[in-house]
């Protein structure tokens, strides 16, 4: 990514015009592949000062595509008027200096949402309670690891944003894969599967709430579909990865 800053000098009686130039010709960056996002904003100490700030995909994205398109011409019918108000132009790479501060808003992690490690531990513990009395996943459990619901509530908590301790002490993404070779899963019990956990998060008082429990289904969603598909016999799966870390997605909790 490269981010293009341009410092304008405005005067207080061309600010709208210039404000309204350039409404218009945002048109061209919104319609442009290589245009990632754009802000236009305005000086508070020095309210004749501008800056428009837009991230381009690559530099050759913004010289080569968008510089030589249709697109920059229109663009560039809109803002020429106030191309000689220009002070400075000049592309920039980002470092690795990147943070939010204390101020900025975030919804609690999954994992303390749901209660913490212990809540994914009584989840677990339920669920392969159940696993031996069901006929389609009892074989697949069958001579289990006593300490196997310990591992994938482990597991879980790691991908709700919990610490890392199934990296740590279980050897991460590429020891729970392991479990899954050669297993050759059908669609029928990772079905049975995601419902029993459901069953055993309702039993176990795991948060109800919408927005959790999307969150919480596209994870077993997602999970149990590539377990499903690295299981099978010619599956040739991805050896190395991080575990996956899981989020609200597109509905956050709902605070008041």
């Amino acid at each position: 990514m490269i981010l293009e800053y341009i410092r304008y000098r405005i005067p207080e009686l061309r600010a709208d015009e210039f404000e309204a130039a350039y409404g218009r010709a945002v048109n061209s960056l919104q319609e442009s592949p290589s245009c990632l996002d754009f802000e236009l904003s305005r000086g508070v100490e020095d309210s004749g000062q501008y800056i428009l700030r837009i991230s381009w995909d690559s530099l050759d994205g913004h010289l080569e595509g968008f510089r030589k398109s249709k697109l920059f011409r229109n663009f560039f019918a809109q803002i020429e008027p106030y191309v000689d108000a220009i002070e400075e132009m000049h592309h920039y790479t980002p470092t690795a200096v990147v943070g939010t501060g204390a101020g900025t808003l975030r919804p609690p992690s999954l994992y303390d949402w749901a209660g913490g490690q212990d809540a994914f531990e009584r989840l677990f513990a339920r669920f392969y309670e159940m696993v031996p009395d069901d006929e389609l996943l009892a074989p697949l459990f069958a001579g289990m690891n006593p300490a196997h619901a310990h591992h994938v509530a482990m597991w879980l908590g790691e991908v709700f944003g919990g610490p890392a301790a199934y990296t740590e002490l279980r050897g991460g993404y590429e020891n729970m894969l392991a479990h899954h070779l050669g297993k050759a899963i059908t669609e029928r019990q990772r079905r049975r599967w995601a419902s029993l956990l459901v069953d055993a998060a309702d039993e176990v008082g795991l948060p109800g709430d919408p927005e959790f429990r999307a969150a919480f289904m596209s994870y077993v969603e997602w999970g149990t579909r590539i377990a499903v598909e690295n299981s099978q016999p010619a599956a040739t799966p991805i050896p190395h990865a991080p575990v996956p870390r899981w989020g609200w997605g597109v509905a956050p909790p709902w605070l008041p």
